[in-house]
C-alpha cells in the first residue's frame, strides 16, 4: 500500500492561490497519494485570523515537517518587516536553497550554454536579523559614541543597522553546502563574500568555510568577493556548482542567477531546517496579476519537485521536470513571460500551462 504524505499547503496571496493550484495539480499526477491540510500567512491569513502568522499554521508545519506554500504579501504599516523572514527564523528554517537551471526558454539570455546553478544561503542572521537604530531609539547614542571614534559625524541624521555573522550558524550553512554537493555529487563548493572589506564578519564566514572544507577533501572548494563573482557568473556561469552565501548576499545573487535562465517564473526555492521544511517559489505574491490566469506557474511546480526530493521521491520528481522541458520545446502552452515579446497572441494562462504539464505527467509510463 503506497504511504499518504500529509502535507500543510499555504495558498498565500495574490497569485499565490493560482501557482500553488498548479503546483498541487502536478504532485497528485505524479502518482504521490497527499492529504493537503490548508493553512494560512500573510494578508489572507490576517483577514481570516487577525495574526500574519497564525500559531495554528505554525503547529500544522512542525507537525507535517513539510509545507508547500505560495508567495504571500506583507501588509504595509505595521507588524512584521517581511512575514517570509519571521516564519523562517520561527521555525528556524536556516538554509535557503535556490537551484537554478538552464530551460529551453527564449528569454534566457544564454539559451545556448549550460548553467546549473545551486544557490545555498543563510537564511537566519546577517543584515535580515532586523537589527535597526534611527537617532530616536535609546541605544543610539551608545552607537553615535563608537561612529564618533571612528571619523563620523552623529549630528548628522543617521540610521544604523548591524550585520551579524555568528560561528555556530556559518558553520551549519557551510556543512549544509557541502553535505549537498557530496550527496547530489556535485563537483565544487564556492563561498561569496566581501572579507577584504568586512573582515570580522565575512571574515569569519570565509574562516569557516575553509575550515569546513577540510572534511571534503573530493570537492573542490574556492571563494569570490561578491562584486567580482556577480561580473564573473554573467561571464561565465559554467565555471559555478553549488554556492554559499550569508544571508544578504544569498537574496541577491539567487536573483542575478534567475535571470541567467530566463527569470524568476523559473526559480524554485526551499527552507530546510532540522525538523521541518517549506517549498516555495523565489518571486512575490504580484497582487496586479491576482486573479487573471496570467503568471508562469513553473516556479511553484519546480518547488514542489524540490519537496518530492526532500521526502525521497525522486523518480516522481525527475518526471514532473521532464514534462516542464517538454511543454517548454514544444512552445504551444507556454505563458507570456516564456514568450519571444510579451503580448504574443499565443500566450495562456497559468491553469492551461499547468494542464498541459499534468498532461504530459500522465503520459509517461
Amino acid at each position: 500500500m503506497n504511504k499518504v504524505y500529509r502535507i500543510t499547503l499555504i495558498e498565500g496571496d495574490g497569485i499565490g492561490p493560482e501557482v500553488v493550484k498548479a503546483a498541487k495539480l502536478c504532485v497528485e499526477a505524479s502518482g504521490l497519494k497527499v492529504e493537503w491540510e490548508e493553512r494560512f500567512l500573510g494578508k489572507t491569513a490576517q483577514e481570516k485570523t487577525g495574526q500574519l502568522i497564525p500559531e495554528e499554521t505554525l503547529d500544522s508545519i512542525r507537525r507535517n515537517r513539510v509545507a508547500l506554500k505560495g508567495p504571500v504579501t506583507t501588509p504595509v504599516g505595521g507588524g512584521f518587516r517581511s512575514v517570509n523572514v519571521e516564519l523562517r527564523k520561527k521555525l528556524d528554517l536556516y538554509a535557503n536553497l535556490r537551484p537554478v537551471k538552464s530551460w529551453p526558454v527564449c528569454t534566457s539570455p544564454f539559451k545556448d550554454r549550460k548553467i546549473d546553478i545551486v544557490v545555498v544561503r543563510e537564511n537566519t542572521e546577517d543584515l535580515y536579523a532586523g537589527i535597526e537604530f534611527n537617532s530616536e531609539d535609546d541605544f543610539f547614542p551608545s552607537l553615535a559614541c563608537e561612529l564618533e571614534k571612528r571619523g563620523l559625524d552623529t549630528k548628522k541624521e543617521r540610521a544604523i543597522s548591524l550585520k551579524v555573522i555568528s560561528e555556530e550558524n556559518s558553520r551549519r550553512i557551510i556543512r549544509f553546502a557541502f553535505d549537498y554537493a557530496q550527496e547530489n555529487r556535485r563537483k565544487k563548493v564556492t563561498c561569496i563574500h566581501k572579507a577584504n572589506i568586512l573582515k570580522f564578519t565575512d571574515g569569519l564566514f570565509l574562516k569557516i568555510f575553509y575550515e569546513e572544507a577540510k572534511n571534503f577533501p573530493e570537492i573542490i572548494s574556492e571563494d569570490y568577493i561578491v562584486d567580482n563573482f556577480c561580473m564573473q557568473v554573467v561571464l561565465r556561469p559554467e565555471n559555478f556548482d553549488v554556492l554559499v552565501l550569508p544571508n544578504l548576499y544569498g537574496d541577491i545573487v539567487s536573483d542575478l542567477c534567475a535571470g541567467l535562465v530566463g527569470g524568476l517564473g523559473l526559480a524554485p526555492g526551499a527552507n530546510i531546517g532540522k525538523d521541518c521544511a517549506v517549498f516555495e517559489p523565489v518571486h512575490g505574491s504580484a497582487p496586479k496579476h491576482a486573479g487573471k490566469n496570467k503568471v508562469n506557474p513553473i516556479a511553484t511546480i519546480l518547488s514542489a519537485t524540490l519537496m518530492l526530493k526532500y521526502l525521497k521521491q525522486e523518480e516522481k520528481a525527475e518526471k514532473i521536470e521532464r514534462a516542464i522541458e517538454e511543454v517548454i520545446k514544444e512552445g504551444e502552452f507556454l505563458t507570456y513571460d516564456l514568450k519571444p515579446t510579451r503580448d504574443d497572441p499565443t500566450s495562456v494562462g497559468t491553469l492551461q500551462m499547468a494542464e498541459a504539464i499534468v498532461d504530459k505527467i500522465k503520459s509517461f509510463k
